[in-house]
């Protein structure tokens, strides 16, 4: 029967792996989140009455400008945090 040796490679140049985002992404993340679950809890708006169709509670401004704008922003700001380099990996 042949012996075979198993062979493992080592080299010292390699480093442990470093977390893709810091703490400050993170962050930003967090408001982002929160910026976009403020934004759709704008747009779920007010209650209408169960029989009544209320077009001023369904198309407000709140409901039709401040939420689409805060649910966009909340995206950008997501976009920011993902490429936004962290001070410890600078």
């Amino acid at each position: 029967m042949a012996v075979v040796k198993k062979q493992t490679v080592t080299t010292s140049n390699q480093s442990p792996m470093q977390p893709l985002f810091g703490k400050a992404n993170y962050l930003w993340m967090g408001i982002g989140a929160a910026v976009i679950a403020l934004g759709m809890f704008l747009m779920s708006g007010g209650k209408n009455p169960v029989d009544q169709f209320d077009y001023n509670t369904v198309y407000s401004k709140t409901r039709i400008t401040v939420a689409p704008i805060l649910i966009i922003l909340g995206f950008v700001i997501e976009v920011y945090a993902i490429f936004k380099k962290s001070p410890d990996k600078a």
